[in-house]
């Protein structure tokens, strides 16, 4: 079954506004040499640590792991929509009739995680990703994306996976996938988004 991801963030609704996102591309000016040697040297770091480290006897028991797993849970009265809260946000939780401004990715987890669309793609004239504005219960976008807003408070992050009957229904909800992956004849796929709320 086919899936789509959508990394999303929502920066602000008609009633309040948000701290701006940061960049999300970070400038990488590691060349491959200082790369390999610092990976050469924490290596043989972990090696003499672990020659040097006396090691726990088969009698004594392993320590639990003090962090749980993380696992999806169906937002209520969502349809089936499923969320992992990655960043719990500290403003308020939009409602239906609020004009709310999101950034996103789009990734089809069929291709890999390939990617067909993102906010980040589509720059204004300062350089700054354009975000994507739709008011909140309007139908005018698919359900799920609906759904998953309503759960979040602004300034959170959060991962959906959204049902085929909640996806793409028509070709009037957006946010639309470029041409050569919407297909109006294969509208029940199953769409993961992940929610940034900011």
């Amino acid at each position: 079954m086919k899936m789509m991801i959508i990394e999303c963030c929502v920066c602000r609704s008609t009633t309040r506004v948000c701290a701006t996102l940061p960049q999300t591309k970070y400038p990488c000016n590691i060349t491959r040499r200082p790369l390999s040697l610092s990976l050469i040297s924490t290596t043989f770091s972990a090696l003499i640590f672990s020659l040097t480290t006396p090691q726990p006897s088969s009698s004594s028991p392993l320590p639990s792991s003090k962090f749980p797993i993380a696992e999806f849970s169906e937002l209520p009265n969502s349809g089936g929509v499923k969320a992992l809260e990655l960043l719990v946000g500290s403003g308020e939780v939009p409602k239906d009739g609020d004009q709310v401004e999101i950034h996103y990715y789009g990734r089809l987890a069929a291709k890999q995680g390939w990617r067909f669309d993102s906010t980040y793609d589509h720059k204004d004239e300062n350089g700054d990703p354009n975000p994507f504005v739709f008011v909140l219960g309007s139908g005018k976008v698919i359900t799920g994306i609906d759904e998953a807003v309503r759960s979040m408070k602004v300034g959170g992050i959060c991962r959906v996976v959204i049902p085929p009957s909640l996806g793409y229904q028509n070709t009037s909800q957006e946010p639309i996938p470029p041409n050569k992956m919407h297909n109006p004849n294969k509208m029940h796929k199953h769409y993961k988004f992940l929610l940034d709320a900011s």
